[in-house]
Order: C-alpha cells, then sequence, then structure tokens
C-alpha cells in the first residue's frame, strides 16, 4: 500500500515543480515540500500520541488508560477490571510501563493504548510532567501550572516532533551531494509566483533544467559551456550571478544579489524574489531552446523598412465622393421613410447607387 501511496506522491510532486523525469526523489520531495508517505504516517503518530499524553483523563478514554505510572499533572486512570478492553489478550493482564521498550517477540499481554505513550519518550526530556492543553475542564479546586506554561511547552513539544520530522528527511531521502537545499514543510515563497517562472526556478535548483551545465541521460557528452559567452558552464550560479551577456539585465534587477545558496537571503526575501523572476523573464534564463526570441546573424544587416504606400490624389478624390454619396442616400432612405412618401422604384435606384463603385482611374 505504501509503494502505491509512494508513486502517487512522485507524480503530485512532479505535477506541483514541473521538473524532468531524471529528478532524483530526494530532490522531488525536498522542491515540492510533499513529505514522504512512510515518514508523515511517523510524524501524525506522533503527533497523535502527543494529544492523547496532554489530554485530561477525565475527558479522552485514551489517556485514562496510561500506565499510572504515566507523569501526567491527573492521576485519574480508568479501571483495569474492563473486560471489553482485555479481550483477546493473554490470560495475565500486565500493565505496560510507559518507559519500558516493548517485548520482542511482541506478548500481547497489555492493551495498544499502553506503547501509545512510548512514541513521546524522545521528545519528553527534561519534563517532570507532561503539559495539558485542555486544562479549563478540570475542577477548578485543582493545583495547576499557568495555562500559558502549559501552552507554550505543548507548542514546544510540537516542535520538537517537526525538528524529527526533518531530521529522519534529510538522513533517510538523500540527496545528491550538488543539491545542499534543506527539506521545509511550509511553502517555499517563489512558488507563489506563478507556475511558468516557479517551474523555471525549481529545475535549476534541482540541476535537472535547460541549462547547458545540467545532465541528461540522452547526452552525456554535450558541450557544458554557456551558449552566450562561452566562458565558464551554463550552471544556475552562472546564469544568475557571472554571465557577461546579462550584466546589464542584472545590474538593474539583482543589484546588492551575491549568492544562490541554501542561506541566501534571496529565497526568503519576497522582492528580491520578484525581481529574479523578472530577470528570468527578462533574458530567458532556463527557458526551452524553442522559447528564444528570434535573431539575426551579425553578419546580415536588418532589411530597411519600404515606406507606406500613398494612394494619388485622384483616387482619393473619388474616395470621397464614394463616401458622400453613401451618406447622402443614408439620409434619403430615412426621410422617406419617416414621411411614408417612398416608392420603390426611388427606393431601388437610391440602392444601386449607394452599392455601386465608384470607377478609379490609375494614376499617371
Amino acid at each position: 500500500m505504501t509503494t502505491h501511496l509512494d508513486t502517487c506522491l512522485w507524480k503530485v510532486q512532479r505535477w506541483t515543480t514541473n521538473c524532468f523525469s531524471a529528478t532524483p526523489t530526494g530532490i522531488l520531495s525536498v522542491e515540492s515540500c510533499l513529505t514522504p508517505v512512510s515518514l508523515l504516517i511517523t510524524h501524525r503518530q506522533r503527533l497523535a500520541a502527543l494529544r492523547v499524553v496532554c489530554s485530561l483523563p477525565s475527558v479522552n478514554p485514551a489517556t485514562a488508560r496510561l500506565h499510572p505510572s504515566f507523569p501526567s499533572l491527573s492521576a485519574n486512570r480508568a479501571p483495569d477490571s474492563s473486560q471489553a478492553l482485555t479481550r483477546g489478550l493473554s490470560s495475565v493482564y500486565l500493565p505496560l510501563h510507559w518507559k519500558k521498550p516493548r517485548p520482542v517477540p511482541p506478548i500481547r499481554n497489555h492493551l495498544p493504548v499502553d506503547a501509545v505513550a512510548h512514541r513521546t519518550i524522545p521528545f519528553t526530556l527534561g519534563l517532570s510532567r507532561m503539559p495539558m492543553i485542555n486544562s479549563h475542564l478540570m475542577c477548578p479546586a485543582a493545583i495547576l501550572p499557568p495555562q500559558s506554561l502549559m501552552d507554550s511547552t505543548y507548542s514546544a513539544l510540537n516542535k520538537r516532533v517537526r525538528e524529527a520530522l526533518l531530521m529522519e528527511w534529510a538522513s533517510l531521502f538523500l540527496t545528491p551531494g550538488y543539491y545542499l537545499h534543506p527539506p521545509t514543510l511550509p511553502l517555499r515563497p517563489f512558488m507563489g509566483l506563478g507556475k511558468f517562472v516557479a517551474a523555471r526556478i525549481h529545475q535549476m535548483r534541482a540541476g535537472k533544467g535547460y541549462l547547458a551545465a545540467h545532465p541528461t541521460w540522452r547526452s552525456p557528452d554535450a558541450d557544458t559551456s554557456c551558449p552566450r559567452c562561452g566562458l565558464e558552464p551554463e550552471t544556475f550560479e552562472h546564469a544568475i550571478l557571472s554571465c557577461p551577456s546579462r550584466r546589464h539585465s542584472r545590474s538593474r534587477l539583482l543589484h546588492g544579489v551575491t549568492d544562490v545558496g541554501p542561506e541566501a537571503p534571496i529565497w526568503s526575501f519576497l522582492p528580491l524574489l520578484k525581481r529574479l523572476a523578472t530577470f528570468i523573464g527578462v533574458t530567458s534564463t532556463g527557458f526551452p531552446p524553442t522559447m528564444f526570441p528570434p535573431t539575426t546573424p551579425p553578419s546580415s544587416p536588418p532589411l530597411p523598412l519600404s515606406p507606406p504606400r500613398v494612394p494619388p490624389p485622384v483616387f482619393r478624390v473619388f474616395r470621397w465622393l464614394r463616401y458622400r454619396v453613401v451618406g447622402f442616400s443614408l439620409l434619403c432612405l430615412t426621410y422617406a421613410f419617416l414621411s411614408r412618401r417612398l416608392s420603390c422604384s426611388f427606393v431601388l435606384s437610391l440602392l444601386y447607387v449607394a452599392n455601386s463603385p465608384a470607377e478609379e482611374k490609375p494614376a499617371r
């Protein structure tokens, strides 16, 4: 099931970034900001476990089934004599300590909820008690820490879970050595610039685009030098920062931009990203070869434009008379229709005069 979901997610990542099929899957997941399925399942399980252990036992039945040794601010637990909950277990019901690892091979002598708290062990370091997210439902006489302190602690626990997800993402789904951008959960700011411009940026960042230095399986031995200046390989850094043929547009649009690496401010500052999008559109950087503007070879000078053709004066006179006759005919038809004194022969004659073209004599 996970394999089919991974295949579907890979297609969604390609559609989101508009990258090529040769782009590594690790780069696709980082560029599209879509978490791999296996990591996403583990992340959701950790968040669900964190909600369970931080809930009120009198409100959440799953929290009431935790082991009594769990460091919660409420000591209320459900009774262990419930036959419906222990059905299907071994004859001896042994509650699992929340810090004790699950037995290998697994023995069903404890409830599945007893192992839920084990997912929160790496994130509870330094905490003597777990906070409560719904402490306002408790008895007013209960002595609890301030609600603001518990809310900030719960937010810090969620932040630890997200950091663990990003660390596992970077370590398990490796990217090539030339790609140094770290994975992130929020969308990247340049993804809102428009699908075509964002696709050019995705392809150039991924190292699989239309730049000459980007390798391809169709022509691995192709020339990687910049086709505009021929001085260096046409990499993303060369096309944006140092290509001499783009110097004028760079000085006008990207003044002060000296880095396009992972920590560069251009990836987090929206005005700079808009200027980068304008620079890419003006210079056609990363565009397909068929979309380059047509250029005239330097050896052939441009053809002179022919002057506009002006008709002779005689033709202009006949044209003026024709317009006047048509206008007069329409005026007469309107007057006759209003006065109801129009005969059929007079109408036909006026229509014939109005529609007959004026004779035009050639100029001498």
